[in-house]
């Protein structure tokens, strides 16, 4: 079972039905009990950094959550802000983040005056996967997703960043450490492309099983 997060940050419905649209067995919940029980997790996020982390922390889910991704390593996927939570910090914010990835959170560098591009980077984009990376495995062709964001992770460790995408810099578009996975755009609205990818995600091996 994939347990989607509802901690009141993210587009938890659309994630849900982009999952059932490829066979996956999946829930949306805010409950420790069923976070504890899933095979693996979604964190979406729409939002401030912030917001973000006070609402995991006051619906008591930090550590539930520290436990199954650090402790018994359950495969996990930030989406949008939820890549972004799993970063060390941001410069939207003063609280910490989650840190299951070495890296912070900042803000487009270029200047919009110059490059005639707007902040935040809203629509379609192409991606650039890294080879390494599982979630982009079956994809031949350079896959194209939605994006909407005025921030990025900067990874302290390049290997982690799974995928990079072009928009005034090249920024990280998607992170990858092992079990840990974050993409800064939203496959949920990214048509044949996001549903590759939660296909991907949701192929991955659980711990434990074969």
């Amino acid at each position: 079972m994939i347990t989607i997060i509802d901690y009141g940050m993210g587009n938890v419905g659309s994630i849900l039905n982009m999952l059932k649209r490829i066979g996956a067995a999946a829930q949306i919940s805010s409950k420790a009990e069923d976070i504890v029980s899933a095979d693996k997790l979604v964190l979406p996020g729409v939002g401030s950094f912030d917001t973000g982390m006070s609402n995991l922390v006051s619906s008591g889910l930090r550590d539930v959550l520290d436990e199954k991704v650090l402790g018994e390593r359950t495969p996990v996927l930030g989406v949008c802000l939820g890549m972004q939570l799993l970063s060390r910090r941001s410069e939207e914010g003063q609280l910490p983040g989650l840190g299951w990835i070495e890296g912070e959170t900042v803000r487009f560098r270029f200047d919009p005056k110059t490059t005639g591009l707007k902040v935040p980077h809203m629509g379609w984009n192409t991606v650039k996967p890294s080879a390494a990376s599982p979630l982009f495995a079956s994809f031949i062709e350079p896959p194209r997703f939605y994006f909407v964001h005025s921030y990025h992770v900067v990874c302290a460790n390049l290997a982690d960043v799974a995928a990079k995408v072009y928009y005034g810099e090249e920024v990280t578009a998607a992170i990858s450490r092992g079990h840990v996975m974050g993409v800064q755009f939203h496959p949920e609205k990214s048509h044949t492309y996001g549903m590759r990818l939660f296909k991907s995600f949701a192929d991955l091996p659980v711990p434990g099983t074969t």
